[in-house]
């Protein structure tokens, strides 16, 4: 056998073209691994090992990395209640991390001697894998076919059938990349600035339009249960909330970014659960966080969230930035209460033991118990009078 070569293999056209030309062309020993992180089931496991088998590889592992996705990654997404751009809860950009990761671990464990992915030579997926490689296994060799030989569909199509490889060729009217954290939708109109994607664009379709009600709990910011039932790991609270909330047709959204190689991209996407998840935690940091706490920790969290997005999540400070982020989740403890509605939801509010909006201390606008009227006319004196000598040096107009 020739050298080997560690395949990230999705299944798709591009892998499956990789998987051939590696082998028939370059000679290697093509390894393929795929990486769980959510958007597969065991029914696409055995798919996946037979597509891969079928193009004739030495090797084929199917990797479940659900659970370290998480512990990685998602959960600090939750903690920092990531949305970037105020919008995308960084479906497709965060699980790519994961996925090279673990791509990387294979190729050093096999001692293999190239590494290789269906990338193209314009969007961000290619900076992602590519780093991490880099990074990771430096003196392994990164081959790249797709973006290389700047081949088009119907090339990677007629090169797999002159190899007596079959399978479905018709292109789907839209691209759809499915994770835990979210699904990525791809289509004519996300090329546009103008259009929005059509209804039947999104995989999950509305089925259910009569209100219900949803319970979430948070223990130290992660998710414990939904509806009263506890779960053994935080990955199967999100996939119950996902169940729950995806016949409402919820989380739907276009996001509009700058890539990583300079250009503005939209993409379309469904993230119910994530949204829900972000927004329900964010609303439960409000009632159990100090102001500047808050302040803080959103700052942060942009950083970290455009980072990750950009490839830069082996960067130190990214674990310096995780530690605060998990620091700050001591008191985030309660439940939030939420009813789904047909493509949206609304947070009715919130119960904890930790929940600052208290009446003991007073209710606002109506009376306070631990201040008196003449403490707030010495305290608003004092604290005007670095503005007041600003005004009558400055003279007021």
């Amino acid at each position: 056998m020739g050298k080997k070569v560690v395949l990230a293999f999705s299944g798709g056209l591009d892998t499956s073209y990789c998987a051939k030309y590696l082998s028939e062309t370059l000679g290697y020993e093509v390894h393929a691994v795929t990486i769980n992180t959510g958007g597969f089931n065991k029914n696409d496991e055995v798919l996946l090992k037979e597509k891969a088998e079928k193009l004739g590889v030495a090797s084929y592992r199917f990797v479940d990395a659900s659970e370290k996705y998480y512990n990685d990654c998602v959960k600090f997404l939750i903690f920092g209640n990531v949305l970037k751009n105020n919008t995308y809860p960084l479906s497709v950009s965060a699980e790519r991390t994961i996925q090279a990761q673990m791509i990387a671990e294979v190729a050093l464990k096999i001692d293999a001697d190239a590494i290789a992915h269906g990338s193209t030579g314009a969007g961000n997926d290619q900076v992602r894998f590519d780093l991490i490689f880099n990074v990771m296994c430096p003196n392994i060799e990164i081959i790249t076919p797709i973006r290389d030989l700047s081949l088009s569909r119907e090339d990677e199509i007629q090169f797999l059938k002159n190899h007596n490889y079959e399978m479905d060729f018709e292109k789907a009217k839209y691209s759809i990349n499915k994770g835990l954290w979210g699904t990525s939708v791809g289509g004519k109109e996300t090329l546009t600035s103008k259009y929005n994607l059509p209804e039947e664009a999104f995989p999950s379709q509305i089925e259910k339009t009569e209100p219900s009600n949803v319970e979430i709990e948070f223990k130290n910011g992660e998710l414990i249960s939904v509806n009263g039932e506890k779960f053994s790991h935080s990955v199967l609270a999100i996939q119950k909330i996902e169940e729950l909330a995806s016949p409402y047709a919820i989380g739907r959204d276009i996001h509009v970014g700058d890539t990583i190689v300079g250009i503005k991209g939209r993409v379309g996407f469904e993230a119910a659960a994530a949204l829900i998840i972000i927004k329900a935690h964010h609303l439960l940091e409000k009632h159990t966080l100090s102001k500047y706490q808050q302040t803080i920790k959103s700052q942060l969290s942009d950083w970290y969230g455009n980072w990750l997005h950009e490839a830069l999540s082996l960067d130190p400070v990214m674990r310096n930035i995780e530690m605060f982020l998990q620091n700050s989740q001591k008191t985030v403890n309660g439940k939030v209460f939420i009813t789904l509605h047909p493509y949206r939801f609304i947070l009715n509010g919130i119960e904890s033991e930790n929940d600052l909006m208290s009446s003991k201390f007073g209710s606002y606008g109506e009376e306070n118990l631990a201040w008196s009227g003449d403490d707030v006319k010495g305290f608003t004196k004092i604290i005007s009078n670095s503005l007041n000598i600003y005004h009558q040096v400055n003279k007021l107009n």
